[in-house]
C-alpha cells in the first residue's frame, strides 16, 4: 500500500511540474534566429585573434584541428549554445574574413571588462573593447548591416546579412565580469572592491537597457565564475595558511568577491525585470555550474581540477600555454596533455573543450537559472524565484 502511495505521489508531483513547467516556458520554443554576445575570453570567438594576433597552437587542436581565436583546446560555451538552439557558431564582429552575420554576431574579446581600462593591450593583456565598445560596435554594426540590407540589389548580396527584423527576435547574451574582479583583486583590498561592485554592475544594467531601447527583448546574462577555482591562481598557493583555501583548493577570498559581484548583479536583473517589464531576462548561475563541476571532478571523469592540460607550471616555474622558455639552462615548450578530454583546465584560466560542454549542458536546460527556464524558452517571461 505504500509503495502504491509513493507511486501515486511521484506521477502527482511529476504532472504538477510539468504544468509549471509548461505555463512557465509558454506554449512554444523561441526559435531565436540569431544570437549576440558581449564578454570575455570565456566567450570570444576570434575577436582577439583579428584584432591583435592570431591565437597558435595548441588551441583549437580537440574540435576545429587547428587554432580557431578561442581560449581552449576547442569550443567554448557559447559555442555549444549557438548548437542547442541550431545556429551556427558565432563569428567575431571583428573579424572580416569569411565570416557571415545572417544569425548573429560576437562583440566579444579575450581580456574585456565591464569597466573601461585605460592600458595598452600590449602592456598588460586588457582588451581595449570594454563592455561600452563593444555596445558601440552592436549599435554600429546594426545600422550599418540593415542599411545594407535594404539597398542590396541581390538576394545573394543579403545572405551574410542580418534580417533588420531579427534583432527584436534574437537572444542577447552576456559573460563578462570575471576580468574586472582578478584585476582589481590585484590592486585593491577586498573593502575597496566591494565598494566599486556596485558601480561596476550598474554599467553592465545600463548596457542591457541600451540594447532594450534599441529593440532588443531576451536578455540571457551569465554571472562571473569561481575566479579563486582557477589552477593558475592555486598555484600560487601551494603551502597555504590554514583557512586560505576552501576543500577543493579554492582561494575563498577571491570566490567571496565573486560571489558578492554576482549577488549585486542578480539584484540588478530583478530590478531590470521590472524597469522593462517587456523584456525577459535570464540569469544563469554561471558560478555554481562550475563550481559543481570542479567539487566533483573525479565522479565526472576528470582528473584532479587543479591540473593544467596546457602549459608548464612547477614549482614557482611558469611557461604558459604554447609558449617556450628557458628554465634551468634547458628550453621548455609548454605543450598540451595527451589527452584534454580529461581535463577541466585547459591552460589555467580557460576550460577546456570537455569542461565547456559539460557547463553548458548543465545551463541550458535551465537548472542553474533564474527563472529556471531552458534556454529556449527564455524568450517567455518567468516568475523570479
Amino acid at each position: 500500500m505504500r509503495v502504491v502511495s509513493f507511486f501515486a505521489a511521484g506521477i502527482l508531483v511529476s504532472w504538477v511540474l510539468s504544468v509549471l513547467g509548461e505555463e512557465m516556458m509558454g506554449s512554444s520554443p523561441c526559435n531565436f534566429p540569431a544570437i549576440y554576445n558581449f564578454g570575455d575570453s570565456n566567450s570570444d570567438t576570434g575577436g582577439n585573434s583579428a584584432a591583435f594576433y592570431p591565437a597558435g597552437p595548441p588551441s583549437g587542436e580537440t574540435f576545429f584541428h587547428q587554432p580557431a581565436g578561442r581560449g581552449s583546446d576547442g569550443r567554448l560555451i557559447i559555442d555549444f549554445i549557438a548548437k542547442h538552439l541550431r545556429l551556427p557558431y558565432l563569428s567575431a564582429y571583428l573579424d572580416s574574413i569569411g565570416t557571415s552575420y545572417r544569425h548573429g554576431a560576437n562583440f566579444a574579446t579575450g581580456g574585456a571588462r565591464i569597466r573601461r581600462f585605460n592600458t595598452s593591450f600590449f602592456v598588460t593583456g586588457e582588451s581595449p573593447f570594454s563592455l561600452d565598445i563593444q555596445i558601440v560596435q552592436f549599435d554600429q554594426f546594426k545600422s550599418r548591416t540593415s542599411n545594407l540590407y535594404k539597398h542590396a540589389k541581390k538576394h545573394s548580396s543579403r545572405r551574410n546579412l542580418p534580417r533588420p527584423e531579427d534583432f527584436s527576435k534574437a537572444l542577447y547574451t552576456f559573460d563578462i565580469g570575471q576580468n574586472d574582479i582578478a584585476a582589481s583583486l590585484q590592486t585593491m583590498s577586498n573593502e575597496q572592491l566591494k565598494a566599486v561592485i556596485p558601480g561596476i554592475v550598474d554599467q553592465l544594467a545600463t548596457a542591457v537597457e541600451h540594447l532594450y531601447q534599441n529593440g532588443a527583448r531576451t536578455f540571457w546574462i551569465h554571472n562571473t565564475g569561481p575566479i579563486g577555482c582557477l589552477p593558475v591562481t592555486q598555484h600560487h598557493y601551494h603551502r597555504p595558511m590554514p583557512g586560505i583555501l576552501d576543500q577543493h583548493g579554492c582561494v575563498i577570498a577571491q570566490n567571496d568577491m565573486a560571489k558578492e559581484f554576482n549577488r549585486k548583479l542578480k539584484s540588478a536583473v530583478i530590478k531590470l525585470r521590472e524597469q522593462l517589464p517587456d523584456a525577459a531576462f535570464t540569469y544563469v548561475d554561471v558560478f555554481a555550474a562550475k563550481y559543481k563541476l570542479i567539487g566533483n571532478a573525479k565522479k565526472q571523469g576528470f582528473v584532479d581540477a587543479r591540473n593544467i592540460c596546457c602549459g608548464y607550471h612547477e614549482d614557482d616555474s611558469h611557461v604558459y600555454c604554447g609558449n617556450k622558455a628557458k628554465i634551468n639552462g634547458s628550453e621548455v615548450y609548454a605543450g598540451s596533455c595527451e589527452d584534454p578530454s580529461l581535463y577541466i583546465s585547459w591552460d589555467g584560466v580557460h576550460y577546456t573543450e570537455a569542461a565547456n560542454h559539460w557547463i553548458a549542458n548543465h545551463i541550458v536546460n535551465g537548472s542553474f537559472s533564474d527563472p529556471p527556464v531552458p534556454i529556449t524558452h527564455a524568450c517567455h517571461k518567468g516568475q523570479s524565484v
